[in-house]
């Protein structure tokens, strides 16, 4: 689905632009705790190519997701291993995994930390991975080692990973 968006440049020709945006359902949620656990919203929100998300706000602390795309492609979750707090992780260990009525699948910490918080809401409603993978469905909690780390890890854009997706044979 797409949005048209007319813009008047800021220069002197006064030419209208037409842009077209689209309307990703690999947003993040702007209603959930990803979200919401700062006034100002998360600095960062970004992808990996294995379908992760990383939502990264301003004091160190990101939370840790799937993208919808994953979990359209995993179909109905049946359970979700999380991972233990304290834990220190390096960017591309196993943060936890997905477990579905088609198959398994490990997530993958984006960038080096320690899990803060597992979101236990899964341990009992493994099927919001389905219904909110992009907010109430957060994986981990986590504080960053470095927030260089965002900057340089070949983490992606909105932008980049919808259109990644594009020339994704799943």
């Amino acid at each position: 689905m797409f949005a048209r968006a007319l813009v008047r440049p800021s220069g002197t020709n006064g030419i209208l632009r037409l842009f077209l945006r689209a309307q990703s359902t690999n947003a993040l949620t702007k209603t959930s705790l990803p979200f919401t656990y700062s006034t100002s919203g998360p600095s960062k929100v970004l992808y990996t190519n294995q379908h992760e998300w990383i939502a990264a706000h301003q004091d160190g602390t990101a939370f840790v997701g799937i993208t919808t795309y994953a979990a359209d492609a995993l179909g109905d979750a049946t359970y979700v291993e999380l991972p233990e707090p304290e834990t220190e992780l390096e960017a591309g260990e196993s943060v936890g995994s997905v477990e579905s009525v088609k198959s398994a699948s490990e997530i993958y910490q984006p960038v080096a930390g320690t899990v803060l918080e597992a979101n236990s809401a899964l341990e009992e409603s493994p099927q919001l991975i389905n219904e909110d993978p992009m907010g109430a469905a957060w994986i981990a909690k986590i504080k960053i080692n470095d927030a260089k780390d965002l900057e340089t890890s070949g983490l992606l854009t909105l932008e980049a990973y919808e259109e990644s997706l594009k020339h994704d044979e799943h």
